[in-house]
């Protein structure tokens, strides 16, 4: 953590560590500076109950946590959480102060079908439908068939989806669709994050991309080469 945190100190970025709820409120928070923050991996959907098991949003605030996962592929895939549930804990967590990093993204099977743009338009049009300040919000694009699977999209292909699947332009196609559905202030200032087998060795290349704002790292968070992720937080600053 001392190694990481001293690389941190050298970059000027906003980085969060995202904990498993049993070690969430043992980060080392002393150790970073202010925009370093912590972030749960999920919560409920509402109020406390009896939902054994579940983390609140409120235990989350009263635990200091300013971020929250929501919307992760596996929670999609393999609890069912459907997108108007996603939409629904978006809105819940944003009530209660927390900023979420809201996660969209298509399978193998839609990507290969030709699907992409649809299933994350209609993923993100149910958290755009509970969202009225997208001040707190961060979209992470997760191509699921590319997550821990070493398959990273290419920079091409992220850029692709991340823009217009039907031309060249420049301009996201998800950025597109905030403009539309939302307002262009909204689609110029939400960042968008990619997550997918991130590493060393394409994080520079995908990190000059025009829109893609940051990544949601996994794995390689874990590893030495997490520094070489940092750095590349400074190609756009340097292009």
């Amino acid at each position: 953590m001392k190694y990481i945190v001293l690389h941190i100190h050298m970059h000027e970025l906003n980085l969060g560590c995202d904990k498993p709820s049993i070690c969430i409120s043992s980060t080392g928070e002393e150790l970073l500076r202010p925009d370093f923050h912590v972030a749960a991996q999920n919560c409920w959907v509402k109020k406390g109950g009896a939902f054994t098991g579940e983390v609140s949003a409120e235990m989350l605030v009263n635990l200091g946590i300013p971020w929250v996962i929501l919307g992760h592929s596996e929670r999609r895939l393999i609890l069912n959480e459907s997108n108007e549930f996603v939409g629904d804990k978006v809105a819940y967590a944003l009530s209660q102060g927390l900023k979420v990093i809201a996660c969209v993204g298509e399978t193998l099977e839609q990507r290969e079908s030709g699907s992409t743009m649809e299933v994350v338009a209609a993923q993100t049009k149910a958290i755009a439908e509970q969202v009225k300040d997208w001040t707190n919000v961060v979209l992470a694009y997760e191509p699921v068939w590319a997550i821990g699977t070493g398959k990273v999209a290419t920079p091409a292909q992220a850029q692709r989806t991340i823009c217009s699947v039907f031309s060249i332009r420049v301009h996201s196609e998800l950025r597109k669709w905030l403009k539309a559905s939302t307002s262009p202030e909204v689609a110029a200032t939400t960042r968008i994050i990619y997550g997918g087998s991130v590493n060393a060795a394409n994080s520079k290349e995908l990190a000059a991309q025009p829109d893609v704002d940051g990544f949601l790292v996994g794995g390689a968070s874990l590893k030495p080469e997490f520094i070489e992720i940092i750095k590349s937080a400074e190609v756009k600053k340097n292009a």
